[in-house]
């Protein structure tokens, strides 16, 4: 049973899906100069089809395009902003249970007056797949805090923007203009997908932080309002979500505590609909933040199933955790989802497309039983 309010339903995902083998290869022969763009095109085409049927199959409400047009969630899209470039990487130890890997996602630096491109971020992304299903599309669209969070105020070249609040002021308005956009095409569901939220909760990141200048103690008031400012004048009816993450590359993770150093700004600052946060094990601590959330409307999305490893999560113990997070929300402002994309680069997960079925299936199997609903 499909219900019939609003997003976010009472199961849902964050967005990535494990990309096809054809579609990997496609993509890395492409940037070989193999294969044309043409060719990558009707390849992601094909895919994104495949993808929205698996998720009608699972019986997941809400339908994303698994971001197969991407090779990561985030770069692909914030570098089609006028005035932003990438300017070297970062190092970031990601871990497994038993080993670690190294990975240097990209910094974003500001070089010239912000814009957004004539033919938007991710507008026909979506236009694309609004026209393979009848069930609502969630778009899910990469954080404002990106512009800040690897440089901070010390990589934004003065010359251009001389405090934050220009900078934020035209950030805003690049969203605000992709938001109402979208949903002249039709578009009622928005996920803005956040790393910075999460690191602020791990002392290390918090040292990262202080060692290129910054005050991680007012950092989430100052991403809260900033993510505020961009999504401020959204069209009325359209659904602004946020998603957290502690890293997902090839399944490992970058970042560990939980949500109570964040907690004030994330759940009572800051004016997005839904929270979708990651709880899929100790990492991401307990539920005693939730007490901090304001507003009978919103809802908390709690990221208990996880996309790190294919072993399904025992129903019992899934319920268990949701009672316990209806201590601090009621339990008609909760919703269950996995706790990250199974793609968040285009290299996926260590599980198998089948076994990414199968957790999707589980998600809405043990909401229909803990809500009468999904």
């Amino acid at each position: 049973m499909v219900s019939n309010r609003k997003p976010p339903f009472r199961a849902d995902h964050v967005g990535s899906l494990l990309r096809p083998g054809e579609l990997k290869d496609a993509r890395e022969k492409h940037d070989k100069g193999e294969v044309s763009g043409d060719q990558l095109r009707a390849i992601e085409d094909r895919c994104i089809r495949d993808a929205v049927k698996l998720q009608e199959e699972a019986g997941v409400p809400a339908i994303t395009d698994g971001e197969f047009r991407r090779y990561e969630f985030h770069t692909p899209i914030l570098t089609r902003i006028r005035g932003v470039e990438l300017t070297g990487r970062v190092e970031f130890h990601f871990h497994y249970e038993d080993e670690d890997i190294e990975y240097a996602p990209p910094v974003l630096e500001v070089t010239s007056t912000l814009g957004r491109p004539p033919d938007g971020l991710v507008l026909e992304d979506f236009r694309f797949t609004q026209a393979l299903t009848s069930r609502p599309v969630k778009v899910t669209i990469p954080s404002p805090t990106y512009m800040y969070a690897r440089g901070g105020w010390a990589g934004i070249r003065k010359d251009v923007y001389p405090d934050k609040d220009s900078l934020i002021a035209d950030l805003a308005k690049v969203y605000d203009a992709e938001l109402h956009a979208l949903w002249e095409a039709g578009c009622t569901f928005v996920q803005i997908d956040d790393t910075n939220f999460a690191h602020i909760c791990d002392p290390k990141f918090r040292d990262r932080y202080r060692s290129i200048g910054e005050d991680p103690d007012t950092l989430p008031s100052f991403y809260a309002r900033m993510i505020n400012e961009c999504i401020r004048n959204r069209p009325r009816g359209q659904v602004v979500g946020i998603h957290m993450c502690r890293g997902n590359v090839r399944g490992a993770w970058v970042a560990a505590g939980g949500y109570e150093h964040v907690a004030e700004a994330l759940l009572g600052e800051m004016q997005v609909d839904c929270y979708f946060l990651e709880y899929d094990d100790q990492r991401s601590g307990d539920f005693a933040p939730l007490r901090h959330l304001r507003g009978e409307d919103k809802i908390v999305v709690l990221g208990l199933i996880t996309t790190k490893r294919p072993q399904l999560e025992p129903r019992d113990m899934l319920k268990r955790r949701i009672d316990e997070a209806a201590r601090y929300v009621p339990m008609e402002q909760l919703a269950l989802s996995p706790q990250c994309g199974f793609a968040s680069i285009y290299q996926g997960n260590p599980l198998t497309i089948d076994q990414e079925r199968a957790k999707l299936r589980h998600v809405v199997e043990v909401a229909q039983e803990v809500w009468g609903e999904v």
